[in-house]
Protein backbone atom coordinates (compact mmCIF):
# COMPACT_ATOMS: atom_id res chain seq x y z
CA UNK A 1 0.00 0.00 0.00
CA UNK A 2 2.89 2.66 0.92
CA UNK A 3 4.24 1.90 -2.95
CA UNK A 4 0.75 2.31 -4.31
CA UNK A 5 0.03 5.63 -1.74
CA UNK A 6 2.26 8.07 -3.79
CA UNK A 7 1.16 7.20 -7.63
CA UNK A 8 -2.33 8.84 -6.51
CA UNK A 9 -0.14 11.96 -5.61
CA UNK A 10 0.53 11.98 -9.28
CA UNK A 11 -3.52 10.91 -10.79
CA UNK A 12 -4.73 13.27 -8.09
CA UNK A 13 -2.97 15.91 -9.25
CA UNK A 14 -4.57 20.00 -9.12
CA UNK A 15 -3.89 20.09 -12.77
CA UNK A 16 -5.72 16.92 -13.56
CA UNK A 17 -8.63 18.24 -11.20
CA UNK A 18 -10.32 20.51 -13.62
CA UNK A 19 -10.59 17.87 -16.65
CA UNK A 20 -11.73 15.13 -14.02
CA UNK A 21 -14.52 17.79 -13.07
CA UNK A 22 -15.85 18.71 -16.76
CA UNK A 23 -15.76 15.35 -17.81
CA UNK A 24 -18.33 14.58 -15.08
CA UNK A 25 -20.15 17.65 -15.98
CA UNK A 26 -20.76 16.91 -19.42
CA UNK A 27 -21.48 13.08 -19.38
CA UNK A 28 -24.34 13.96 -16.70
CA UNK A 29 -25.41 16.70 -18.59
CA UNK A 30 -25.36 14.89 -21.52
CA UNK A 31 -28.85 16.17 -23.73
CA UNK A 32 -27.97 19.36 -23.54
CA UNK A 33 -24.98 19.61 -25.56
CA UNK A 34 -23.86 18.33 -28.92
CA UNK A 35 -21.00 16.36 -29.61
CA UNK A 36 -19.03 18.91 -30.92
CA UNK A 37 -19.14 21.40 -28.53
CA UNK A 38 -18.06 19.11 -25.58
CA UNK A 39 -14.90 18.44 -27.40
CA UNK A 40 -14.67 22.46 -27.99
CA UNK A 41 -15.19 22.58 -24.42
CA UNK A 42 -13.09 19.83 -23.53
CA UNK A 43 -9.92 21.10 -25.81
CA UNK A 44 -10.23 24.26 -23.75
CA UNK A 45 -10.10 23.26 -20.70
CA UNK A 46 -7.34 21.01 -21.42
CA UNK A 47 -5.33 23.73 -23.29
CA UNK A 48 -5.73 26.36 -20.61
CA UNK A 49 -5.62 24.25 -17.00
CA UNK A 50 -3.15 21.53 -18.26
CA UNK A 51 -1.10 22.29 -21.46
CA UNK A 52 -0.28 25.72 -20.63
CA UNK A 53 0.81 25.42 -16.95
CA UNK A 54 2.85 22.68 -17.66
CA UNK A 55 4.47 24.49 -20.17
CA UNK A 56 4.73 27.37 -17.93
CA UNK A 57 6.56 24.94 -15.18
CA UNK A 58 8.95 23.67 -17.84
CA UNK A 59 10.15 27.50 -18.66
CA UNK A 60 10.14 27.53 -14.36
CA UNK A 61 12.16 24.89 -14.04
CA UNK A 62 14.65 25.78 -16.63
CA UNK A 63 15.67 29.59 -15.32
CA UNK A 64 15.77 27.37 -11.60
CA UNK A 65 12.21 28.77 -10.12
CA UNK A 66 10.65 25.83 -9.08
CA UNK A 67 12.39 22.20 -8.35
CA UNK A 68 9.89 19.50 -8.64
CA UNK A 69 6.27 19.60 -10.20
CA UNK A 70 4.54 19.36 -6.30
CA UNK A 71 6.38 22.63 -5.69
CA UNK A 72 7.35 22.20 -2.13
CA UNK A 73 8.59 25.60 -1.34
CA UNK A 74 5.57 28.29 -0.47
CA UNK A 75 8.32 30.72 -2.58
CA UNK A 76 8.11 28.55 -5.11
CA UNK A 77 4.13 28.48 -5.55
CA UNK A 78 3.45 32.21 -5.31
CA UNK A 79 4.31 32.54 -9.67
CA UNK A 80 2.19 29.55 -10.72
CA UNK A 81 -0.53 30.15 -8.51
CA UNK A 82 -0.70 33.69 -9.85
CA UNK A 83 -0.42 32.32 -13.21
CA UNK A 84 -3.66 29.88 -12.11
CA UNK A 85 -5.70 32.25 -10.83
CA UNK A 86 -5.31 34.24 -14.37
CA UNK A 87 -6.02 31.21 -16.27
CA UNK A 88 -9.55 30.39 -13.74
CA UNK A 89 -10.39 34.04 -14.77
CA UNK A 90 -9.84 33.91 -18.52
CA UNK A 91 -12.01 30.62 -18.42
CA UNK A 92 -14.97 32.36 -16.33
CA UNK A 93 -15.40 35.09 -18.61
CA UNK A 94 -14.43 33.77 -21.82
CA UNK A 95 -15.08 30.55 -22.31
CA UNK A 96 -17.41 28.62 -19.28
CA UNK A 97 -19.91 31.87 -19.50
CA UNK A 98 -22.35 31.43 -16.77
CA UNK A 99 -25.18 31.07 -19.31
CA UNK A 100 -24.04 28.60 -20.88
CA UNK A 101 -22.57 26.54 -18.75
CA UNK A 102 -23.55 27.53 -14.74
CA UNK A 103 -22.88 24.89 -12.51
CA UNK A 104 -19.08 24.56 -14.18
CA UNK A 105 -18.84 28.18 -14.60
CA UNK A 106 -19.49 28.49 -10.79
CA UNK A 107 -16.91 25.62 -10.34
CA UNK A 108 -13.98 27.25 -12.14
CA UNK A 109 -14.95 30.63 -9.91
CA UNK A 110 -14.83 28.57 -6.86
CA UNK A 111 -11.34 27.19 -8.07
CA UNK A 112 -10.76 30.89 -8.39
CA UNK A 113 -11.16 32.16 -4.82
CA UNK A 114 -9.76 28.82 -3.51
CA UNK A 115 -6.53 29.50 -5.40
CA UNK A 116 -6.49 33.10 -4.17
CA UNK A 117 -6.93 31.74 -0.97
CA UNK A 118 -3.94 29.53 -1.45
CA UNK A 119 -1.82 31.99 -2.97
CA UNK A 120 -2.57 34.57 -0.16
CA UNK A 121 -1.27 31.60 2.39
CA UNK A 122 1.96 31.29 0.42
CA UNK A 123 2.93 35.27 1.01
CA UNK A 124 2.49 34.11 4.53
CA UNK A 125 5.01 31.61 4.11
CA UNK A 126 1.96 28.55 5.18
CA UNK A 127 1.82 26.05 3.06
CA UNK A 128 -1.50 24.39 2.17
CA UNK A 129 -2.53 21.13 0.59
CA UNK A 130 -2.78 21.93 -3.35
CA UNK A 131 -3.80 18.37 -3.53
CA UNK A 132 -6.32 18.70 -0.85
CA UNK A 133 -7.86 22.21 -2.01
CA UNK A 134 -8.54 20.59 -5.69
CA UNK A 135 -9.90 17.05 -5.00
CA UNK A 136 -12.25 18.25 -2.28
CA UNK A 137 -13.30 21.27 -4.29
CA UNK A 138 -13.92 18.98 -7.19
CA UNK A 139 -15.77 16.47 -4.34
CA UNK A 140 -18.22 19.24 -3.42
CA UNK A 141 -19.08 20.11 -6.64
CA UNK A 142 -20.02 16.59 -7.63
CA UNK A 143 -22.09 16.40 -4.69
CA UNK A 144 -23.87 19.35 -5.53
CA UNK A 145 -24.21 18.06 -9.11
CA UNK A 146 -25.76 14.92 -7.73
CA UNK A 147 -28.52 17.50 -6.21
CA UNK A 148 -28.85 19.49 -8.86
CA UNK A 149 -29.55 17.06 -11.35
CA UNK A 150 -31.63 14.79 -9.46
CA UNK A 151 -29.40 11.91 -10.10
CA UNK A 152 -29.87 9.93 -6.78
CA UNK A 153 -26.70 8.54 -7.41
CA UNK A 154 -24.69 7.75 -4.39
CA UNK A 155 -21.36 5.85 -5.56
CA UNK A 156 -20.27 9.26 -7.13
CA UNK A 157 -20.03 11.42 -4.09
CA UNK A 158 -18.96 8.34 -1.94
CA UNK A 159 -15.89 7.89 -4.74
CA UNK A 160 -14.92 11.49 -4.40
CA UNK A 161 -15.05 11.54 -0.72
CA UNK A 162 -12.74 8.19 -1.10
CA UNK A 163 -10.37 9.86 -3.24
CA UNK A 164 -10.43 12.93 -0.74
CA UNK A 165 -8.75 10.54 1.88
CA UNK A 166 -6.80 8.82 -0.79
CA UNK A 167 -4.98 11.82 -1.44
CA UNK A 168 -4.21 13.14 2.10
CA UNK A 169 -3.21 9.60 2.60
CA UNK A 170 -0.80 9.86 -0.10
CA UNK A 171 0.56 13.08 0.41
CA UNK A 172 0.98 12.06 4.43
CA UNK A 173 2.82 8.99 2.59
CA UNK A 174 5.05 11.04 0.39
CA UNK A 175 5.81 13.52 3.91
CA UNK A 176 4.40 16.43 1.65
CA UNK A 177 2.65 18.17 4.27
CA UNK A 178 1.68 17.69 7.76
CA UNK A 179 -2.33 17.48 8.67
CA UNK A 180 -2.22 20.79 9.46
CA UNK A 181 -1.39 21.80 6.32
CA UNK A 182 -3.89 19.25 4.89
CA UNK A 183 -6.58 20.83 6.46
CA UNK A 184 -6.00 24.24 5.18
CA UNK A 185 -6.21 22.49 2.21
CA UNK A 186 -9.54 20.81 2.49
CA UNK A 187 -10.88 24.05 4.02
CA UNK A 188 -9.81 26.56 1.05
CA UNK A 189 -11.08 23.84 -1.23
CA UNK A 190 -14.82 23.24 0.25
CA UNK A 191 -15.32 26.28 1.09
CA UNK A 192 -15.72 28.86 -2.11
CA UNK A 193 -17.72 25.79 -3.44
CA UNK A 194 -20.30 25.39 -0.47
CA UNK A 195 -20.74 29.63 -0.66
CA UNK A 196 -21.19 29.06 -4.25
CA UNK A 197 -23.63 25.95 -4.50
CA UNK A 198 -25.98 28.77 -2.80
CA UNK A 199 -26.11 30.08 -6.27
CA UNK A 200 -26.45 27.45 -8.77
CA UNK A 201 -28.37 24.97 -6.74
Amino acid sequence: MKKILPIFSYILHPIFISIYATLFYLFYKDDAFTIQEKYFVLFQILIITVIVPLLFFLLLRSTGNVKSVMIHETSQRIIPLILQCFLFILLVKRSIVITRYPELHFFFLGGLFSTIMALIYSLFKIKASLHMMAISGCAVFVIGLNMHLQLHNPYWPALLILLTGIAASSRLEMNAHTYKELLIGFLIGIIPQVLFLYLWL
